[in-house]
């Protein structure tokens, strides 16, 4: 069988673009916490796909609301109004606290949208253009060229200069960094309220705090990135929710569809009105098979109250991974939220990884340093468990090298 999963990756490398350094895993189906290869191995996932499946894998209830839509109508564009599309939008009007929601296929769509969005209020309100944004050191926002014109990892950006210009990057969580960029051509902040791929860096209260309240003195556009921290990850439905402030536009995918190609802006009642018909657009973006998906995760969630579950396993994560940081001297740090957390090491975590694939249990990385907790939103204390178990024999491999 292993040379089954050789020739699949080898027919792969033949025909798929080298953009991604994966795994020697050929993987055919999942069930709840768990994923399957072709050869039957079990692993454990930890990972949710980057925070995409959030209720699990082949969920019996979101699947029958899939094969319903398909069995209706996949898509129609958008010249038309459908059912479900107008009630994913209400929910997640409700979830956010924002007013209107534009459907997009990907989270990197939705920054582009939102970034444009932001310009033209920009433009509507002042009449110039050129409206300037700042963004955040490590940040993670996409890699289109708009969204990673706001990616504050230069490394990722330099091969694709030039990008779109009028973008600074302020050092995350010290205010006094992001004042000293403000000037009268500022339209818009972006920020994630949790750094993911930057590392897994919650914000300080204060500086969310603080930047709120100088966007709102200078009238500047405030966008917090929830594509990764959002859709429950953090314990609340948005991981600006627990700071006690509220952005103008959001941006949100991943587990907002989990496991469709879905994304979206959405926006306060005022920013959203700059747009106007013909400023955007999107041929599948919120086409009813997707919708249907984001309609289905929010009542799922509400009615399996998956936000309290992350808060009640998210607790017993953080006590089970800090007990790993005080028995490993190459563990340095741990940081995160509810089911989004990182342990940072002296070493590079790659040997790690591999190592917890092999003995069933599937880890990312966040950058050469971090290993990324994201898994499941259904995940309970036994299945914490088991991934401890893994893992502390992963790490004392490593320590006896």
């Amino acid at each position: 069988m292993m040379s089954l999963i050789k020739h699949y990756i080898d027919e792969a490398n033949k025909v798929l673009i080298h953009t991604y350094n994966r795994y020697p895993l050929v993987l055919d189906r999942g069930e709840g916490m768990y994923l399957y290869d072709i050869n039957g191995k079990k692993y454990l996932d930890f990972t949710s796909g980057i925070g995409v499946f959030a209720l699990g894998y082949n969920d019996e209830e979101y699947n029958q609301a899939l094969k319903k839509q398909i069995d209706l109508l996949l898509h129609t564009s958008n010249y038309f109004y459908t059912i479900p599309a107008i009630e994913a939008a209400q929910k997640l009007a409700k979830a956010s606290g924002m007013d209107r929601v534009f459907f997009t296929n990907s989270g990197t769509e939705a920054v582009e949208g939102a970034i444009k969005l932001a310009r033209k209020y920009y433009y509507k309100k002042t009449g110039k253009t050129g409206g300037e944004i700042i963004s955040m050191e490590r940040a993670f926002h996409g890699r289109s060229m708009g969204a990673l014109s706001v990616t504050g990892t230069k490394k990722y950006r330099d091969p694709f200069e030039p990008l779109i210009g009028g973008v600074k990057f302020a050092e995350f969580n010290n205010l006094d960094s992001v004042k000293d960029l403000i000037n009268d051509n500022t339209c818009a902040v972006i920020m994630e309220p949790v750094q993911g791929e930057g590392g897994i860096y919650p914000a300080a209260q204060d500086f969310i705090r603080g930047v709120r309240e100088l966007c709102d003195s200078k009238g500047i556009v405030l966008i917090f990135d929830e594509i990764q921290c959002g859709m429950g990850r953090t314990g609340s439905m948005y991981a600006y929710q627990h700071y006690n402030v509220k952005p103008d536009i959001i941006t949100c995918a991943k587990a907002l569809g989990c496991g469709v190609p879905v994304g979206a802006f959405a926006a306060t009642e005022e920013i959203a009105s700059a747009f106007e018909p013909g400023d955007h657009g999107t041929t599948y973006g919120g086409n009813p098979f997707v919708t249907a998906a984001v309609s289905k995760v929010f009542d799922l969630f509400e009615s399996r109250n998956i936000t309290e579950n992350v808060q009640k396993t998210g607790q017993y994560l953080y006590k089970k991974l800090n007990e790993l940081k005080s028995k490993y001297s190459i563990i340095s740090d741990h940081r995160g939220i509810g089911l989004m957390q990182g342990l940072e090491f002296s070493v590079p975590v790659k040997d790690i990884i591999n190592d917890a694939l092999e003995m069933g249990l599937i880890l990312i990385s966040a950058g050469a340093n971090v290993i990324r907790f994201l898994p499941p939103l259904i995940a309970g204390k036994y299945h914490v468990d088991e991934m401890i178990g893994i893992l502390t024999d992963c790490l004392d491999k490593a320590k006896k090298n």
